[in-house]
């Protein structure tokens, strides 16, 4: 999309009644590093509600705008060089160049593209790759003849949340050139005030939400106990008639979720465990959106009394078609899954 029609778009959403945040979110999620920053949106969302109809830019006095001059190209790698984290607006306001010379020179003169760091959960073998790809067809398949339905899954995992939020991915985004590899991240201190929490949700939003208490490790048993059994007796007060009959779950294969005693808990409770390839957080709800959606929407708490209510406040405040469009997300990651023989593929997204 070019800045046009970001902007048209921020213009029917904005005359709808909807927040810079949504609209920024939904951008971000259509167009990745391309989508405009939040305080372009928030900036445009404002001129709109207060009246202004014409979108296109202002005349305004600086640098040419439309050149890609030695001069204007020095320009931009000279500010990407000092700050490889810049944003096209930063960009903007440092040369007074347009959105498109801006492309232009980073992308066919300095060779550029940007990326966030990422971190390789694991160095998947071909019997693994295999397994992805059987998985996830299986899965599909399922879903795409009916026999499945969205509004019957419930997933779930365990999140480290910290006292101290640390950058969004989004935020670590910097350029790069042309065969260059992305910068990593320093992790959170490991002795950081932090704590285990286990949150489940479906496609209307979440079902439960528990921090482990300090010290506390997540063994099977206590896994049925403060996980499971609240999540079933939350669907038998949503579902009074059925309860958790026919209702599939989804979770990783952590060492407390594949205990055979969970397991035959699950069937007794006439749940269905939804198949889970190992080494796969690019597959789980929960990795490639949730946890990450907490910990950029989360203000830094004080104790573990205000870190819970922040979560669940958090959680509450989502959209339902939020938690749904996840689940699509879902299917859509297990095609890019299949199409790419079992490789990671957010990369490529």
């Amino acid at each position: 999309m070019e800045k046009r029609d970001f902007r048209n778009y921020v213009k029917e959403r904005t005359n709808l009644g909807e927040k810079p945040t949504p609209i920024h979110q939904d951008l971000v999620t259509l167009h990745g590093y391309q989508a405009p920053a939040y305080s372009t949106v928030a900036r445009w969302s404002k001129l709109i509600r207060d009246g202004r109809m014409d979108i296109e830019d202002k005349p305004r006095s600086g640098c040419p705008v439309t050149q890609s001059t030695t001069e204007n190209i020095n320009l931009v790698r000279d500010i990407i060089e000092d700050d490889p984290h810049s944003t096209y607006d930063d960009i903007e306001g440092e040369t007074l160049l347009s959105r498109g010379t801006i492309e232009i020179i980073i992308h066919e003169h300095l060779k550029m593209k940007k990326v966030a760091s990422r971190w390789v959960p694991h160095n998947l073998t071909s019997k693994q790759k295999q397994e992805r790809v059987r998985i996830c067809k299986e899965n599909l398949e399922k879903f795409q003849s009916g026999s499945w339905r969205l509004y019957d899954i419930i997933t779930g995992d365990e999140t480290w949340i910290y006292f101290r939020q640390t950058g969004r991915k989004a935020s670590n985004a910097c350029w790069i050139n042309e065969g260059q590899s992305p910068n990593t991240i320093v992790r959170q201190r490991i002795y950081a005030p932090k704590r285990l929490y286990s949150i489940f949700f479906k496609a209307n939003g979440w079902i439960l939400v528990h921090a482990l208490a300090k010290g506390q490790t997540l063994y099977y048993s206590y896994y049925i106990k403060n996980c499971l059994q609240p999540v079933v007796k939350e669907l038998w007060r949503q579902r009074p008639k059925t309860g958790p009959k026919g209702i599939k779950i989804l979770h990783d294969n952590a060492r407390a979720h594949v205990k055979q005693e969970v397991t035959d808990y699950i069937k007794d409770q006439k749940l269905q465990l939804m198949p889970h390839p190992a080494y796969s957080p690019d597959l789980s709800p929960c990795d490639f959106w949730l946890n990450d959606y907490i910990k950029r929407h989360l203000p830094d708490q004080k104790d573990e009394e205000s870190l819970f209510k922040a979560v669940a406040k958090v959680l509450k405040n989502i959209p339902e078609k939020e938690y749904m469009k996840t689940f699509q997300k879902l299917l859509e990651r297990m095609q890019w899954c299949i199409d790419n023989q079992g490789e990671y593929f957010e990369h490529l997204m």
